[in-house]
Order: C-alpha cells, then sequence, then structure tokens
C-alpha cells in the first residue's frame, strides 16, 4: 500500500520524476556496463574443472634482465619427471599450418601441443580420442585432432572424419579427434591442434620459445610450486648439455628463476589496471549523479515542509516519516537501475564493438545474473545514498517549526542553502577528477602519436606472411629463389612500389631474441650478454618501411647466394656498442661463440617494434639464407613477411591480385595475416583508444552533470529570491549587477570544486601513472586546461538563471509576495 502511494506520488510529478530517473539511468547503466565487461574478464572462473588448480608456469632471468622468459623442453622434461607439486604439466605455443587439397589453400591457426595439455584440463572431445604418448613421440604417425568450428565448417560436421588425412604443410596427418563446442584454450582460437613431437635425447638447455601449463596436485599453493620449481631448475641445468658455443655456467649466471601465476592472472595480464580504474572513474559519475538527485529531493522536500510538518503535528513520528522519504528515494533508484538495464545493454555492445581485439576474454562479456544482482545492489545503494540529506534535513524534530513559522515569506534556512551549495560543490569536484583523467589521457594518445615509429606512411604498407614447409621445398637455395620469384611478381603489379622480406612485422610479431658478442669486446667463460632482437631479412626492407640506412649499406641478392657473412644492426645497438653508428661499419658480430663472425655493413634507424609507448630494442639483421647460424648448417627463412608498398593497399582487387602472384608460383602456398601496417600500428594504440573513449565517455557525463547541478541551484535560488529581485530592480540596481550576483555564485559554487577537485586528482591521477606515456599526472597543462573548461560551464549554467532574474517585473514580484 505505501509502496503504492509512493509510485502515484512520482507519477502526479513527471517532470521532477523523468529528471531523476534519466539522471540516476545514466550512472547505473554505465557502471553496469562496465562492471559487466570487469565480470566477463576478471571474475569469472575460466572454463574448466577446478580452475584453481591451472597455473601458467613462466620463468624469469634477471641475470639477463627477462621478467618473462617463457618455458623451455629441458625444464619441461625435468619438471615431469622430478617435480612433487603438479598433477602434470604441459608444453604449448601457437603457431600456423597450411592446409591443401580440401579448397583452395589456406593458412588456419594451430595449436602446438604436448601429449598431456589437453586431458591436464579435463575436457573430453565430441569425437574420436585425445593424443596419446605414442602419438607425441618422435618419428611416430602424425596426427591432427581438428575444433569443432573448423569440422564444421570444412567438414560438414561429418562423425566419419575420424579416421581421415588431412594434408598441413603438405604432409599427411591422421584425423583422430574433434573438440567439443564448449572448448575455450585462453584467448587462442586454432583451427587444429597438433602434437609437439618433443625429442627427450636432442634436447639442449635453452629454447625458450614455449609455454607451460601445470595443474596443481590438492591443497598445493603457487608459493609451494615455485618453491619447489626453484628446487628442479639447477638439475635441469645439470641434466642436459648447452647448445654448441654456450655453457651451462652461462644458463646459471642467468639466474633462472620460477615466475608461476595462476592461469587466469596470465590471461589477463595487466589488463585489470585499466578496467579498475575504468570502474573507478565511471563510479564517480554515479556519484555525481546521486548528487544531483538528491538536490532534486532537496528541492522537493523544501515544497512538502508544510505537508510534513502537518503529518508529523498529527503524530506521524520521525521514524515514519523518514521511512517515507527513503521508500520514494529507493523506488527512485529501482527505476533507475530498470531504465540503466537498457542503457547498459547498448552500452555492452558499444564496448565490444570499441574493445581492443586484443583484450581477452571478449566472448565472456554479457549481462547476466551476477551483473543483474550488481545493477540491483548499486540501484538499492543509490536511493539510500541521495536520500540521506533530505531525510536528515526534513524528518527531523524541526518540522513543528515549520507550521509555526510557516506562511507565504518563509524562505529556505541557510543550512538548506549549504545543503544544495555542497552537494553542487561535490558534483563540480568530481567532475574534475574525471575531466582531468581523460585530460591526461588525450595527452598520452597526442604524445604516442607523435613518436616516431621507424617506418613511415604505414596505411600505404600491405603485409602478408607466406610459409614454404620443408616437404614441399626442401633446398634453403630453392626457397629463396621461390621467395624471391614471388616478390617479383608483386612488383609487377600496378600501384606496387617495393617490395622486401621481413621474418616479423612491427608491433605484431614477437620474433627471435638471443644474446650477440661482438669481436671488440671482452667476454667473461660464463657471462651472457644482453638479448637482442633478430630479424631476417632481404634487401630493400629499410626503404620499403620508410626507415633509413643511418650508416654503410643495405644487404645485397649476392650477400644472400653466397651466403656472405654479413649483417646490419640498428642504430641503438650500434651506440650502445660502439658509440656512434659509424663505427659499426667493418665490425664484427655472432650469436654464439662457436658461430662465425658476421661483418656490419649497415647500420639502420631505430625501429618501435613492441610498441610506440615502449622504448626502441637493439635489432640485428640477418640475411634470410646463412650458413652455420645458431645450430642449422644452413638457415633459410621459411615463413616470411611479405612487405609490399603500394597506394593500393587494403583493397579488394589489389589482395586478389597478390593472391594470382603468388600462385601463379605455387599454387599451393597460402597467404596468412593479410592486413596493412596501419592495421597493426592502430591494434598498438587500442588499449590506449579505448581508455581514452571511456575516460572521455565518462568526463562528457560529469561535465554534463555538473553543469546541470549549478544550473539548478542558481534557478532555484533565483525562484527563492523573486521577492528580493524585484527590490533591488525597484530602488534602482542595474540589470547587470543582479546577473553578476547570480554568475558570481555560480563561479563560487565552481571555484570551491574546482579547488576541492585539484586535492582528490592530486592524490588519484597517481594510480593512472602506469596508463600514461610521457606526460606526468600532475601535468599543469592538462589542470589548467580543464579547470578553465569547468570554469566556462559554469558561467553559463549560472548565466541562463540569471537572465532570467533581469526579466522579472518588480511590481508582478512584490504583488505574488
Amino acid at each position: 500500500m505505501r509502496l503504492r502511494q509512493v509510485l502515484r506520488r512520482l507519477l502526479q510529478l513527471p517532470m521532477f520524476t523523468t529528471l531523476a530517473v534519466v539522471t540516476l539511468a545514466i550512472g547505473i547503466g554505465a557502471n553496469t556496463a562496465i562492471f559487466s565487461v570487469i565480470e566477463g574478464i576478471l571474475l569469472k572462473q575460466l572454463p574448466y574443472p577446478r580452475p584453481d588448480e591451472l597455473v601458467a608456469v613462466d620463468h624469469a632471468a634477471p641475470g639477463v634482465n627477462l621478467p618473462k622468459a617463457g618455458a623451455a623442453p629441458f625444464l619441461y622434461f625435468t619438471y615431469r619427471e622430478d617435480g612433487r607439486m603438479f598433477q602434470d604439466i604441459a608444453l604449448w605455443r601457437s603457431g600456423t599450418v597450411s592446409v591443401t587439397g580440401l579448397a583452395e589453400p589456406e593458412e588456419v591457426r594451430s595449436l602446438d601441443v604436448t601429449q598431456g595439455l589437453l586431458p591436464l584440463l579435463a575436457v573430453q572431445p565430441a569425437l574420436g580420442r585425445w593424443f596419446s604418448q605414442a602419438d607425441d613421440a618422435p618419428g611416430s604417425p602424425e596426427t591432427v585432432i581438428l575444433t569443432a568450428g573448423y569440422w564444421r565448417s570444412k567438414f560438414g560436421g561429418d562423425p566419419s572424419v575420424i579416421g581421415r588425412r588431412i594434408l598441413l604443410d603438405s604432409r599427411a596427418r591422421e584425423i583422430i579427434g574433434v573438440l567439443p563446442d564448449t572448448f575455450r584454450f585462453l584467448d587462442r582460437k586454432p583451427a587444429v591442434v597438433v602434437p609437439l613431437r618433443l625429442d627427450r635425447t636432442t634436447t639442449f638447455l635453452g629454447n625458450f620459445s614455449y609455454n607451460a601449463l601445470a595443474r596443481l596436485k590438492p591443497g598445493v599453493t603457487i608459493q609451494q610450486a615455485n618453491a619447489d620449481v626453484a628446487r628442479l631448475i639447477p638439475l635441469a641445468i645439470q641434466r642436459f648439455p648447452p647448445y654448441p658455443g654456450y655453457s651451462a655456467k652461462m644458463f646459471q649466471e642467468a639466474r633462472l628463476a620460477p615466475a608461476l601465476r595462476s592461469l587466469k592472472q596470465d590471461l589477463t595480464g595487466d589488463v585489470s589496471t585499466v578496467l579498475w580504474v575504468l570502474m573507478g572513474t565511471i563510479g564517480l559519475v554515479l556519484l555525481i549523479a546521486c548528487a544531483n538527485v538528491a538536490n532534486l529531493l532537496l528541492v522537493r522536500a523544501e515544497a512538502r515542509q508544510q505537508e510534513l510538518a502537518i503529518r508529523a503535528a498529527l503524530g506521524a513520528g520521525w521514524g515514519h516519516i523518514a521511512r517515507e522519504l527513503l521508500l520514494e528515494s529507493v523506488a527512485l533508484g529501482v527505476l533507475g537501475g530498470l531504465v540503466g538495464l537498457g542503457l547498459a545493454y547498448g552500452g555492452v555492445r558499444l564496448l565490444l564493438a570499441l574493445a581492443p581485439a586484443n583484450l581477452p576474454r571478449l566472448d565472456q562479456i554479457a549481462i547476466d545474473g551476477v551483473v543483474l544482482l550488481f545493477t540491483l545492489a548499486i540501484s538499492l545503494l543509490a536511493g539510500v545514498l541521495f536520500s540521506v540529506i533530505p531525510v536528515i534535513k526534513h524528518a527531523g524534530s524541526h518540522l513543528g517549526l515549520t507550521l509555526r513559522g510557516g506562511g507565504r515569506t518563509a524562505s529556505a534556512s541557510k543550512e538548506r542553502h549549504r545543503a544544495r551549495n555542497t552537494l553542487v560543490v561535490v558534483q563540480v569536484a568530481l567532475a574534475l577528477v574525471l575531466l582531468v583523467s581523460s585530460g591526461l589521457m588525450i595527452r598520452t594518445f597526442q604524445a604516442l602519436r607523435h613518436v616516431e615509429p621507424g617506418f613511415a606512411r604505414p596505411a600505404e604498407i600491405q603485409t602478408l606472411r607466406i610459409s614454404i614447409p620443408d616437404s614441399q621445398v626442401h633446398d634453403p637455395v630453392a626457397v629463396v629463389r621461390m621467395e624471391q620469384a614471388i616478390m617479383d611478381k608483386m612488383a609487377a603489379i600496378p600501384g606496387v612500389r617495393t617490395v622486401a622480406l621481413s621474418s616479423i612485422v612491427p608491433m605484431a610479431d614477437q620474433g627471435w631474441h638471443d644474446p650477440i658478442f661482438a669481436e671488440d669486446h671482452v667476454y667473461a667463460e660464463s657471462q651472457i650478454p644482453p638479448i637482442r632482437a633478430f630479424k631476417f631479412v632481404t634487401p630493400g626492407l629499410p626503404a620499403t618501411m620508410g626507415n633509413s640506412i643511418v650508416a654503410g649499406r643495405d644487404l645485397t641478392w649476392t650477400d644472400i647466394y653466397e651466403k656472405r657473412a654479413v649483417a646490419m644492426v640498428s642504430e641503438n645497438l650500434a651506440r650502445e656498442l660502439w658509440g656512434q653508428p659509424a663505427a659499426a661499419i667493418g665490425k664484427r658480430i655472432r650469436e654464439h661463440l662457436k658461430a662465425p663472425w658476421r661483418e656490419v655493413v649497415g647500420v639502420v634507424g631505430d625501429e618501435r617494434t613492441d610498441g610506440v609507448n615502449e622504448k626502441a630494442p637493439a635489432i640485428v639483421m640477418w640475411p634470410l639464407l646463412m650458413d652455420h647460424f645458431s645450430s642449422n648448417e644452413t638457415f633459410v627463412q621459411r615463413s616470411p613477411v611479405y612487405v609490399i608498398r603500394s597506394t593500393r593497399t587494403g583493397s579488394t582487387g589489389f589482395l586478389n591480385e597478390i593472391s594470382q602472384a603468388v600462385w601463379s608460383v605455387n599454387p599451393n602456398l597460402p597467404l596468412a595475416n593479410v592486413r596493412t601496417l596501419q592495421e597493426v600500428y592502430d591494434a598498438s594504440l587500442a588499449r590506449t583508444t579505448f581508455t581514452l573513449v571511456m575516460l572521455a565517455i565518462a568526463g562528457a557525463m560529469a561535465l554534463l552533470l555538473g553543469v546541470t547541478g549549478i544550473y539548478g541551484v542558481i534557478s532555484y535560488s533565483v525562484t527563492e529570491r523573486t521577492r528580493e529581485i524585484g527590490i533591488r530592480i525597484a530602488v534602482g540596481a542595474q540589470r547587470q549587477e543582479v546577473t553578476r550576483m547570480f554568475v558570481g555564485q555560480g563561479l563560487k559554487l565552481a571555484g570551491a570544486g574546482i579547488a576541492c577537485g585539484f586535492v582528490a586528482a592530486f592524490a588519484l591521477m597517481r594510480l593512472m601513472a602506469s596508463l600514461l606515456f610521457d606526460v606526468s599526472p600532475l601535468d599543469p597543462l592538462t589542470y589548467a586546461a580543464v579547470a578553465s573548461v569547468l570554469i566556462a560551464a559554469a558561467v553559463m549554467a549560472s548565466y541562463v538563471p540569471a537572465l532570467r532574474a533581469t526579466l522579472i517585473d518588480p511590481v508582478d514580484a512584490l504583488r505574488a509576495e
């Protein structure tokens, strides 16, 4: 009954109810949308039985400054044989394979695993079986497991596919199983799963190009597992031989250490910082909305003073009146939550559209039961929160004074003025915090955009990867000749300026990392030099990328086909080792102590291959064909990236011509990872862009709500002081003076809010430091710009009601009083 009365009373005030509900819906809807992202990415359990037992087995190597070294086969074998804390452990890595014989050749994503990975995840096959130990043994018949999506798209969901053979990298593999539809492996989306088939007898120290996943025994903690791994690392170093040119002492000096973490933490990485910052900022929007509605309720409660006083005089107690005011506020909160849910649904769709592709677990984001409970909770909390001040101010024992001092001339007390003004100051302060955070992200984005990435006009650069498997072309020289023939065909396409090959796409691929020894530097027997990035390239790559040769010359095709012992280095590596780029020319380097020396013939400008927000790594550029490189008698890059500069990049016709050019040389070669360098560059900034957009939206909402608060207070003040304004004008006050009086009142409120906001921002912006680039959390330009925006907004918000005040007719004002 009481609730029905409250709803009827709200329906009798459609303007007040609509304004309050919409204001709350904005705040609640925004919080619900962001929370659905946090719940999907950070809070939901991984889709495996007992997911808390799953850990990523990573390692650190502080001796060579590697915080994340990955995992290696020699460690995997040791942990599996002698570990005490794992139920099982498995290695895995992502890759690609060429599929031929089904339709057009295609490159698909693969998941390369050791035999124990799928059982370790406790996932049952939809068809067939998992890999056995025999499948994972070197020299055994080759097998493959299909994912459900690939099985349906290529085989029409035919159950008889088990036992059939499929050509992967031109090698026949027997299909032994199909994964269930529900199978998810982190954020990888493979089409096929293949066994790694590691050979323990040929395993050396090193080769940290894998990831490891383990399941802890029941009751074992990550700390205990770390301690056990720390015990096993020295055993592994003693048990396996080093690669030629390295020594066990080097691995001891690298100070390998365990760095285990939960599998969910490994998946989400540092994205939690971004999401919690966004949640905090959107939470401030809800607080501003609550302050706005609290001001509306104060105005409404003051209009009901006579009614409340009469009810108190008739025996209604303080608690009864307080409960009614609270019920009205909670009803508004719930209505705001219901409308907010509708806004949140659209907000989630928008977030998914704006979210960077590398944001993990996007498919888990939805408005589910947990999100609905969160919405209900914040709706009730908001209702209670914005009712507190009205209840305290208007449900107390002072109600009797309203009847004794009632009448037309009764005006709001200074205390009630103070309450409304305080709420506006809080709104402005919170708005300033949000605007400063979005301003700092804008400055960060500008700083990133001005970083020289090491390439020019990326929209004109088309990249794609083509793999030539050993089973198709065995001879390394023949591989290079085929790669050059494809380049020549591409170069003949109209609109193509230059073509070159590289082993990686900047800002997209991790590539090869190893130490480099310089001939004119002295190294201790056990010393491992710093890790460098390796690229394997053809002539013309710097020019095609828009980079420059700082000193020396580019590689030539003669260097490649004659397998000359030459290399190029990046400018920062040249400066680090020899002081200046020109001094690097003629110096000799090698990748390990027993490798042949290779002469540095060129120095190339630095390239930020890890992203514009990271320092440019020191890079060595090797020819893509070499003798006696690493552990290879003859090394050749079989899966290079084709880098094509053209004004036609991205167009369907251009890509069709590229495909035909490739297939005219070899019809069994698929094209993979087809994208422009601009797409890669934009993707590297996607997380910053996403954060910027979200904070900008929050800042705009906060500014709008803050301006609305100032407007409401000044407008109500004009209404309250109508008689006073009439008298002032009657005795000769100029209209400009009246305008200044109310605009000045708005500026005082804004000034107080800005001062409080500065204090809060100075304390809170340090939490954003990890999201900023080349910008201080206390950047004075940002703070000054935000303060100016708020002052300008306050002037505009105050001027409209102030102008209305100047139009008051003194005679009408006095007659109405």
